[in-house]
């Protein structure tokens, strides 16, 4: 396996694609012109923010074991740090589209942005968790990059900064709508991981041997479903009005009232056995969820 290439600023991304960098913490790409000098199996990690469109297959990415290719014309966001692999696989078509924005968290510190990056869960999302687009989406969000784009060909000015910023910001609220449709469009999909997701919480509440286990965590309910944490709890948000940590929740809690229901043993006891290590948190969590401590919920039934 090769070592992770680390990109730390904006012009470092002139060394794997022939394109001039205008502005030392945002970059637009335009890959249908561009040259790719990446090679197949290169894997990336950067200091910065990374959106990405192509409507044809050139350089696959991998995140994680996932595998991902452009070929119906997606979006993916990556968020600093991330890890993707590059696989070369270039096609050949007229229509060929593509673009990449970038940009470093030292650009939005400080503005509105800066303080919402983090409710922008879709940078969190993994590759196969992707963006499809309509063609009227597509337009959208290429012309919003294209305003980018334009205002690093001007001079800068005091303005430079809040313009670009602003229009990051209007295309990231679009790929939150069009999130929301794709969440809408493939209900029939969400429900099948909603029944997952149910299965496997009814399982692990079933086993005897919670007290060994402790609780399960939003990780390990997306890793059964083969999804990511910040995408599963968006789509069960969604579906449900509860995310991932709720429906953890709900369960723990219908299980509690069947332990104090059913055994004599102390809510201490049943705390350890539900995988608590301190029974206050059990006690406090129990009566956020039903307005009772444990102890009035047993003596009430």
């Amino acid at each position: 396996m090769k070592p992770v290439l680390h990109l730390h600023s904006i012009s470092d991304i002139g060394d794997f694609i022939e394109s001039n960098t205008r502005h030392p913490l945002v970059a637009v790409v335009d890959f249908s012109k561009a040259e790719d000098k990446i090679e197949e199996g290169t894997r990336i990690s950067c200091d910065f923010y990374t959106i990405m469109f192509k409507n044809y297959s050139c350089n696959t990415f991998r995140y994680g074991r996932k595998t991902y290719d452009f070929q119906d014309g997606s979006l993916v966001c990556l968020a600093p740090k991330q890890i993707m692999t590059m696989d070369t696989e270039v096609e050949q078509r007229d229509d060929r589209l593509g673009w990449g924005l970038f940009f470093h968290p030292d650009l939005i510190r400080g503005t509105a942005l800066g303080k919402t990056i983090k409710d922008y869960t879709f940078f969190s999302y993994e590759t196969n968790e992707a963006l499809h687009l309509s063609d009227k989406e597509k337009q959208t969000l290429h012309g919003i990059v294209q305003k980018i784009d334009t205002e690093l060909s001007e001079n800068i000015d005091r303005h430079s900064g809040t313009l670009i910023v602003s229009n990051i910001e209007l295309l990231l609220n679009y790929c939150t709508r069009y999130y929301d449709r794709q969440f809408i469009t493939r209900k029939a999909a969400n429900n099948d991981v909603l029944s997952k997701v149910e299965a496997v919480l009814r399982d692990y509440f079933r086993s005897t041997d919670l007290s060994e286990k402790h609780l399960p965590t939003v990780k390990y309910l997306a890793d059964e479903v083969h999804l990511s944490a910040n995408y599963l709890s968006d789509l069960l948000k969604r579906e449900t009005g509860m995310n991932a940590q709720d429906h953890i929740h709900h369960y723990l809690i219908e299980a509690a009232k069947d332990l104090l229901l059913n055994t004599n043993k102390t809510v201490g006891e049943l705390a350890f056995d539900l995988g608590f290590e301190y029974p206050q948190y059990f006690s406090r969590l129990f009566k956020s969820k039903t307005g009772l401590t444990p102890v009035e919920y047993r003596n009430l039934n």
